[in-house]
């Protein structure tokens, strides 16, 4: 078994910025209208792109504003790489993994390589927890290449979805994942269920290009605070989620409602 870690200097990421949409549906439309831009910039660049996926409701309401508008025939999918960044330890098809909503919100509409379609295993493999995280991680490691100088490709965009707690993928305060360099690791005691989730760490997360945590409600707007402030990631792990070139945190009204004012933002009609 190979044990490799990720490791991203913290000055190597980027500051964040702040865009703050009206509600949670024009953020969701907003969202998939920038993705697609991303994508196709670059595809252009460099032949190929890689998006990492994440769950919750404005997660997956993206996604399907991207499947709802022929703006997305401007992205070649067959040259696209997805991933993402946690996945519930539950079989394939079950209605609560975050690969069954992307898959019925948007993958299973575009015309996708099935091979660059990066799943997590489930316990249907017949793997461990564990065994799927470490599979996981050799996915990653075959994918990257030289200029990503680690174990993890250097993501296009990272999606990421943030709880009430400030948790992203599944790493929730106080757990020991929020220690771990590996790659992607097992998650055991989720507070929210199911217990067992597989998730990339906040290195991994760190070595992607561009991080873009999206969040909407009032109920997110503690913790937005909490993740734009001087916090340690250990006890608010968005506050780890930072990109190499670019951190957006992309908001409705109601997530933004406490960000202190001399962070400034950007608000959109």
């Amino acid at each position: 078994m190979t044990r490799e870690t990720v490791t991203t200097k913290q000055a190597s990421v980027s500051a964040p910025g702040i865009i703050v949409h009206r509600d949670a549906d024009v953020l969701a439309k907003a969202v998939a209208a920038r993705i697609i831009t991303r994508l196709v910039d670059a595809q252009s660049a460099k032949g190929s792109a890689s998006l990492v996926l994440t769950g919750g409701t404005v997660g997956i309401a993206t996604l399907a504003a991207i499947a709802a508008t022929p703006a997305r025939d401007a992205v070649d999918w067959r040259r696209l790489d997805i991933w993402w960044g946690d996945e519930r330890f539950l079989p394939a098809g079950d209605a609560e993994r975050n690969e069954t909503g992307a898959r019925e919100a948007l993958l299973d509409h575009v015309d996708v390589d099935p091979a660059r379609v990066h799943v997590m295993r489930g316990p249907d493999s017949g793997m461990t927890a564990e065994e799927s995280a470490e599979s996981y991680a050799a996915e990653l490691r075959a994918a990257a290449r030289p200029e990503d100088h680690g174990p993890v490709p250097g993501f296009d965009v990272m999606l990421l979805g943030m709880g009430p707690d400030a948790h992203v993928a599944s790493l929730f305060p106080g757990l020991p994942a929020l220690y771990d360099t590996r790659p992607v690791v097992a998650v055991h005691g989720s507070p929210k269920p199911p217990p067992t989730r597989i998730s990339l760490t906040l290195p991994a997360i760190r070595a992607a290009r561009e991080v873009w945590v999206v969040a909407a409600g009032e109920e997110k707007a503690g913790a937005v605070h909490l993740a734009l402030s001087a916090s340690g990631p250990v006890q608010v792990p968005a506050a780890g989620a930072r990109g190499r070139q670019r951190t957006l945190f992309l908001l409705d009204r109601a997530a933004a409602g406490k960000i202190p004012p001399e962070l400034g933002r950007l608000a959109s009609p």
